[in-house]
């Protein structure tokens, strides 16, 4: 009998629950979101170097995530003591104190549940010739559902700046009614949502550009996006 088919997430869907062993020790993942955003992120293999400097900035920047209400949790398809070594490495190696969990998901339990596997590279597999997973990120919200969703080559690391850029979009969004354009940054000018007429729009945001009917600007200053 073929395994069954892992669910096909998408932007909008409901993150599915999991129970988990963590560095952290058991979790159910829905209760560990709580009212939070969550940053589930996967990784290839423990003592892996482009994974050790991943691991290394999250650590760095989760000050910065956890002002924004933002937990983060990592995965890979390792056991539990073998994370617990390697943290002890990431944290020598790139100067972080690594304090959030890491999921040992050993039997790809996770890593399938969320389709993290990597079904492209033959040579990114253990030593039993089982997939590893590849480079995921899933950012998802307090109500549960995702809303950003980035797949990395194992040979690609990520870049931790634009995961956080994102959830300052996201939560900018969310709160405003507005779109954020190529390259944006907190401070930067933002678009008017498409969803807002012209008469709402000289209410919310007096003195917006249009540039063509379509494309409206104004103007959203960093302290109204970023942690005080």
């Amino acid at each position: 009998m073929s395994a069954p088919e892992a669910p096909r997430l998408r932007l909008g869907s409901k993150a599915p629950n999991f129970k988990a062993t963590t560095t952290k020790g058991e979790i159910d993942f829905h209760e560990y979101i709580g009212d939070n955003w969550v940053i589930l992120f996967s990784h290839p293999d423990d003592f892996t170097p482009v994974c050790t400097t991943e691991l290394g900035a999250f650590a760095k920047l989760e000050d910065e995530f956890t002002k924004r209400n933002v937990k983060l949790i990592g995965l890979s398809a390792n056991s539990l003591q073998s994370h617990e070594e390697w943290i002890k490495d990431i944290d020598e190696v790139t100067g972080s104190s690594l304090s959030f969990p890491i999921i040992a998901d050993a039997d790809r339990q996770i890593s399938y549940l969320y389709d993290m596997l990597d079904y492209q590279d033959v040579t990114n597999r253990d030593g039993k010739g089982l997939p590893l997973t590849i480079r995921s990120v899933y950012i998802i919200d307090p109500k549960k559902t995702i809303r950003l969703i980035l797949t990395y080559p194992a040979s690609t690391g990520r870049n931790t700046k634009e995961v956080l850029r994102v959830i300052d979009s996201l939560q900018s969004t969310d709160k405003y009614k507005v779109a954020t354009p190529i390259n944006w940054v907190p401070g930067d000018d933002v678009v008017v949502a498409a969803s807002v007429s012209n008469a709402e729009a000289d209410k919310l945001f007096p003195g917006y550009r249009a540039v063509k009917p379509y494309l409206r600007l104004t103007t959203l200053p960093a302290d109204k996006v970023l942690p005080q």
